[in-house]
């Protein structure tokens, strides 16, 4: 049985604001756009070319200077996020699909699809802030030829709210109950009530518009058996997908019928798979790849690699977040389908979410250690979700920086989470605090879990530690138990 819209509810304890990097092949210097997150890298990598991969031929050896690879540890499952909610996913889409506008790095916001950002003193959002309405550039054709329209927006609403789509992107048209094609350029989003912030559907790479001639069959139930729709997405972006290979690699041409200024590159090649540090050393060693993403490995072994000369790494804080999620829903397997399903607040997690006790396992953490061990000039302690842009940051939670066991202690003493038998592990109304801990694999991930799991143990909390291949865990298959997205444990990174 598959089971359509799945909806979790969950804390965050955010751990290390991460580096937005990524490794570049013979670089002289960083390009213009280094400073961006890695949802929007990989399609601005593509299109712009960058400096450094265009004077030094693309990468070691004789490899044609004209194709572009990229490589992601993390494989992509779908060029595009709807049936497939992890980055890899959006980044893939990303080279070829467009959302009506993006985000930048300073957190404003940039048009793509749409000629202007609505707001109210422009007309575009009611003073009620109930309606946006967005003007679509004119002329823009899909990368069949076909003409791109309103009709088009108005789809993708209908395509991602249907319940049986199983749309992994619902939650960005919460509010919405209607999406309206004024005329073939103009776009009206209303929403339930007031709400002081619109910009969440079809805005940034993980809700671009997608072409109703195309998936027009596809909504519901057949959405997943729409193969060729899902693997070779028609889109309005700098590149046009012509072959993919699920969990591989996927191939992009430059696309003739774009809307903007023409790709450098005549070819993109994305590929996927193998762990961190082999991304690294194939663009750092081998050169077999001219940017890799994501590099989750320890700073000394990346500085050895870096110092033989064949590539930089290129480095910004931005966004990126290594969080714990807590599960506020039961993920007992008993439960068959109301497992880690929030059914109206009525599937509670049997003691996560009594408050005091995440909050013990969040100040168990030692933050900095993390920080300065594992990720070394990659990171940087944080209490925050969202650590950029600066003025986004809230210095309101920053005594999560200090780790404070005892304190972890005395405050589950004072709300009687005790260890009634001696066994080391405290309970909360009988029940002890046995917790499962999943993230993907990665030698990383893995050393961070276990000092975790050390933390929490220390303070009563028992912990048993899993990892998953993240082509499985980021994936999107409907019929797998390890996706992040099912949540079937109770807490993940």
């Amino acid at each position: 049985m598959i089971r359509k819209n799945h909806k979790t509810l969950h804390l965050f304890i955010g751990l290390v604001a991460t580096l937005a990097m990524l490794l570049s092949a013979c670089t002289a210097a960083a390009p213009a756009g280094s400073g961006e997150t890695a949802s929007d890298g990989a399609a601005d990598t593509a299109a712009s070319g960058g400096e450094e991969a265009a004077s030094s031929g693309a990468g070691i050896g004789d490899r044609d200077p004209k194709t572009l690879v990229i490589l992601y540890w993390q494989a992509a499952s779908l060029p595009g996020p709807y049936l497939s909610g992890g980055t890899k996913d959006q980044d893939a889409g990303a080279i070829t699909l467009e959302p009506l506008a993006n985000v930048a790095p300073d957190g404003t916001f940039v048009p793509k699809l749409a000629t202007e950002i609505p707001t109210v003193e422009n007309g575009g959002i009611s003073e009620d802030l109930t309606t946006i309405t967005w003007k679509l550039k004119e002329g823009v054709k899909w990368s069949d030829g076909s003409d791109f329209t309103a009709d088009d927006v108005v789809f993708t609403w209908e395509y991602c709210t249907d319940p049986d789509t199983g749309c992994t992107q619902l939650s960005r048209f919460e509010g919405v109950t209607n999406v309206e094609a004024v005329d073939d350029y103009t776009v009206k989003v209303t929403f339930d009530k007031p709400t002081p912030f619109m910009y969440t559907a079809f805005v940034t790479v993980g809700s671009p518009i997608i072409s109703r001639a195309q998936f027009g069959d596809c909504v519901g139930a057949a959405a997943q058996t729409c193969n060729e729709q899902n693997t070779l997405p028609l889109g309005t972006g700098p590149y046009k997908i012509v072959d993919f290979k699920v969990n591989d690699v996927a191939t992009y041409e430059r696309n003739e019928n774009y809307h903007g200024e023409p790709a450098y590159f005549d070819k993109v090649v994305f590929k996927g798979g193998g762990d961190a540090v082999g991304a690294a050393r194939a663009v750092l060693e081998t050169g077999e790849a001219d940017y890799a993403w994501n590099l989750q490995v320890e700073p000394d072994v990346l500085a050895e690699m870096e110092s033989g000369g064949n590539g930089a790494i290129i480095t910004h804080f931005g966004g990126n977040v290594e969080r714990i999620l807590v599960n506020q829903t039961n993920p007992d397997p008993d439960l068959g389908d109301l497992r880690s399903e929030y059914d109206n607040g009525d599937n509670p997690h049997p003691f996560l979410t009594f408050k005091p006790i995440p909050q013990a396992m969040s100040m168990a953490i030692d933050r900095n250690l993390i920080a300065e061990q594992l990720y070394g000039f990659a990171g940087q302690a944080t209490c925050n979700v969202i650590p950029a842009p600066d003025y986004y940051a809230s210095t309101a939670n920053d005594s999560c920086l200090t780790q404070d066991l005892e304190g972890a202690k005395a405050l589950l003493d004072e709300n009687d989470v005790v260890d009634s038998d001696g066994d080391g592990i405290r309970e909360y109304n009988g029940v002890p605090l046995k917790v499962r801990y999943q993230t993907s694999t990665n030698s990383v991930r893995q050393k961070t879990q276990a000092l975790i799991k050390q933390w929490w143990s220390e303070i009563g909390i028992d912990t048993e530690l899993l990892n998953h291949d993240a082509g499985v865990y980021f994936g999107g298959d409907p019929n797998s138990n390890d996706t992040y997205q099912k949540f079937f444990t109770d807490v993940e990174m």
